[in-house]
């Protein structure tokens, strides 16, 4: 549970504690989380009381109810620490509790949403599939109508949380003869009902001790009060708030851990010295620390204005039954910017630390293969160059 003192503080109390939180247990944990190869339960627990899993909730459902620019904030803050740490309750603050929120009904609402934000229901967004990734559309998993329940059949890989979630998000067709979204729709699904199991892979690369899961459904049984949404085949159009809420939150994480690379990175180079003096006398060392500097404000810039922009598009007196007109091309801009900008950040870096970053247990290297994969999660680089291209011919005349 969420400690009740918690929810008395202002934000900019609350963004204190978050950053003491990262700095004091998260970031010395990390070796404690490589080792076991899990996040430990005793930090899982402290997220848990600390508010994590409610950020995004507002306060009649249990949460802390702030706004998108506060959640950047907060993300900007506790993913200078091991993005790992923010996978374990990623799911429920994003993808999962904004489409229960904005579409579910009043009982799913009622069951889950006080749940998740206490951190008692893990819930993960079960989409992609070997033959649906970028291509949402393709799903091949069914949930055909049986009376008055869905029974679903096929599977799902790259769940993040999947291994350990309470409820699933899982996006079937429920009808076969309707291709592309259309024929797509979202229902619960309990993670312990028969017929679902969970598979976790033997090698991660990247986000090791966060590994995604390969979930199997077979004949599962699931209630029709379980559909999201007033009717069938609307699962992805409703999932749409959600996708960019978790996009904006991706976007401030690689600016979070860009942050942490390029502190470690500065550290490495003032104590390291060669040829008399420290690397970061050195003119090619500083260009690679100013030019990542740059971009990382830049970032930092770009995914603090979407917020806003969010904000104004989904706050109070706006019709949350509809998609919200959110800024979904600034967000994918933000999302590709940032990822990438990761990703180089963190490549400059391991070539400042030379050795120590191939050998040893320094943070960078993990980290440099933890951001590699910001550049794949909610749409893969190429696919939002794509989206942002069309959007351009769309509407510059």
């Amino acid at each position: 549970m969420i400690s009740p003192g918690i929810k008395k503080l202002s934000f900019e109390q609350y963004l204190d504690t978050i950053r003491a939180f990262t700095d004091s247990e998260l970031i010395p944990g990390e070796k404690e989380m490589v080792t076991a190869g899990a996040v430990p339960e005793r930090l899982v627990d402290r997220m848990i009381e600390l508010g994590l899993f409610g950020i995004t909730l507002p306060s009649e459902w249990g949460g802390l109810g702030w706004s998108m620019e506060q959640q950047v904030l907060l993300t900007f803050e506790f993913t200078r620490a091991s993005c790992v740490y923010r996978s374990r309750f990623s799911t429920t603050i994003g993808l999962s509790s904004q489409i229960i929120l904005d579409h579910g009904t009043d009982l799913q609402r009622e069951l889950y949403l006080s749940k998740m934000a206490n951190g008692r229901c893990v819930t993960s967004f079960a989409l992609t599939e070997e033959h649906a990734g970028s291509d949402a559309g393709s799903v091949r998993t069914t949930a055909i109508k049986d009376g008055n329940d869905y029974v679903l059949n096929g599977s799902k890989r790259y769940i993040t949380n999947g291994a350990w979630a309470d409820l699933l998000i899982v996006f079937a067709r429920t009808n076969p003869e309707i291709q592309g979204g259309r024929g797509t729709s979202a229902i619960l699904v309990d993670a312990k009902w028969p017929g679902v199991s969970a598979t976790l892979p033997t090698i991660m690369n990247g986000h090791e001790a966060g590994p995604v899961a390969e979930l199997s459904f077979t004949d599962v049984r699931v209630p029709a009060a379980n559909l999201i949404g007033t009717h069938e085949g609307t699962g992805l159009r409703l999932a749409l708030r959600g996708i960019n809420h978790a996009r904006t939150h991706v976007a401030a994480t690689a600016v979070g851990q860009a942050t942490r690379i390029l502190h470690e990175a500065t550290r490495h180079a003032r104590t390291r010295e060669q040829f008399g003096q420290p690397l970061a006398d050195f003119g090619a060392v500083e260009s690679l620390l100013g030019q990542s500097y740059a971009e990382l404000e830049a970032g930092r810039a770009l995914v603090l204005d979407c917020a806003r922009a969010f904000d104004a598009a989904t706050g109070p007196g706006n019709d949350t039954a509809a998609p919200p007109a959110i800024p979904a091309a600034r967000i994918a801009a933000a999302k590709l910017f940032c990822t990438e900008m990761a990703s180089r950040v963190a490549d400059r870096a391991l070539q400042i630390l030379g050795g120590e970053g191939i050998v040893g247990d320094h943070p960078v290297p993990r980290m440099w293969r933890d951001v590699r994969t910001l550049r794949i999660y909610e749409g893969a680089s190429q696919v939002h160059e794509r989206n942002l291209a069309r959007h351009l011919k769309k509407t510059v005349l």
